[in-house]
């Protein structure tokens, strides 16, 4: 209950900073939205020279993207691990982290906060209501949890890779530039699995399991049976990479020496 308390108190910090530099806010939110809009035209592009992709239509894709953009809005969120390396291992911030009686990974997840990042959802959640309504999908009341878990799933799959790729800094000390690099694999998630070569499905599923957080829980709601054990494993596919992040991050930080004087 703690750690809840001073969730909840950094995030009505939070609110309160950016609420006060309200233009920022709409700014940073009109640029991840064309950041999107530019994904979906290119989606857009592509179905305008055909009408099926390896036995997928293009609205069954636009509820892939869509859904896609919701978990990985909650790790926008929640994870944003993107200048780790160069703010608190090169510049020395670990060393004040660590002298608080806090969890460091805790910490560092409230001080990158972005909750803004949550506004992705939006633009996510209506592609998939457009797609949803052309596809004539039915959905049941236990849907909504359904979702939600899968949602849960996808964000901690994330931040389980980006938390294992941000604690290589404890173990190297030269700046390293896998995390751009990742980014851009992720997004083959955004599509169906299918499409890809059969080592790069092997890739996206078990080693990268980006596939889990969109193609294969948007499955479950496109109605396509052949995948609805890769979509239900999500949650556990989740738990499992976030698990391991968090002992590779505390065998990181019993590695760490501090950045010396």
């Amino acid at each position: 209950m703690f750690y809840v308390s001073v969730f909840f108190q950094y995030m009505a910090q939070y609110m309160k900073t950016k609420l006060q530099y309200r233009a920022d806010l709409f700014v940073e939110w009109l640029s991840d939205f064309m950041a999107q809009a530019v994904n979906l035209v290119f989606l857009l592009v592509v179905f305008g020279h055909t009408t099926m992709l390896h036995g997928w239509s293009r609205d069954e894709i636009l509820f892939i993207y869509g859904f896609f953009l919701v978990p990985y809005a909650v790790f926008g969120a929640f994870f944003n691990l993107w200048d780790f390396n160069e703010r608190y291992i090169v510049q020395g911030e670990m060393d004040r982290v660590l002298t608080r009686p806090l969890n460091s990974l805790f910490q560092i997840v409230l001080e990158r906060m972005e909750l803004e990042s949550l506004l992705g959802a939006v633009p996510g959640l209506i592609i998939m209501l457009y797609a949803g309504s052309r596809l004539s999908l039915s959905f049941h009341w236990y849907d909504v949890f359904v979702f939600i878990l899968f949602v849960i799933g996808g964000a901690l799959i994330y931040a389980g890779i980006f938390i294992s790729l941000a604690t290589i800094s404890f173990f190297a000390d030269a700046r390293t530039s896998i995390m751009p690099m990742m980014y851009n694999i992720s997004s083959y998630g955004r599509y169906p699995i299918d499409i890809y070569h059969r080592v790069i499905r092997y890739i996206l599923t078990w080693v990268l399991p980006f596939a889990f957080v969109g193609v294969y829980p948007a499955a479950y709601f496109l109605d396509k049976k052949e995948w609805y054990s890769y979509a239900f494993f999500t949650p556990v596919v989740g738990m499992v990479c976030f698990t391991v992040s968090v002992m590779l991050w505390n065998a990181g930080v019993r590695r760490y020496r501090g950045t010396g004087s």
